[in-house]
């Protein structure tokens, strides 16, 4: 339903400092709904990987997925970690529905570990409007940095 990548790396670099690679190794994925007359959203806990309906939306099952991303660098350094506000993904017959509320399962100030790697969970909300049932897709620009 939902892929996840852009590799990015930037901020502050020294000569000894390896380049940051960041890798998607679980697209998010919010699993099948049906959407009634109202509207509704399906949200997904990056910590739990739990997965809640809210509004006129029922959940027909299958797999809900956290997004994963390993990110490889310079071991010990400190990272800034960003992800949008929302992304508008798009649908067949020019439907659209929208993810929000972008969370990671991050601490407030990460950390690559003694092997250079971090990695971590994400989730969201996607709002789907009134009977507008499809199989979204777009991508989301997960971008990393030195701090």
């Amino acid at each position: 339903m939902l892929c996840a990548q852009d590799k990015s790396g930037g901020g502050a670099t020294r000569e000894a400092e390896t380049p940051l690679r960041v890798e998607v190794e679980t697209r998010l994925d919010m699993g099948r709904i049906a959407v009634g007359a109202m509207g509704g959203e399906v949200e997904l806990d990056p910590v739990s990987g739990a997965r809640r309906v809210r509004g006129d939306v029922v959940d027909l099952g299958g797999f809900a997925l956290t997004g994963v991303v390993t990110v490889r660098g310079e071991p010990g350094a400190e990272v800034r970690v960003i992800l949008p506000a929302s992304v508008d993904l798009e649908g067949g017959h020019g439907r659209t529905a929208r993810v929000a509320g972008l969370v990671t399962d991050l601490s407030a100030a990460p950390r690559l570990g003694a092997d250079g790697r971090l990695q971590f969970r994400f989730g969201g909300r996607l709002q789907v409007a009134a009977l507008d049932d499809g199989d979204y897709r777009g991508r989301i620009p997960v971008t990393v940095e030195y701090q």
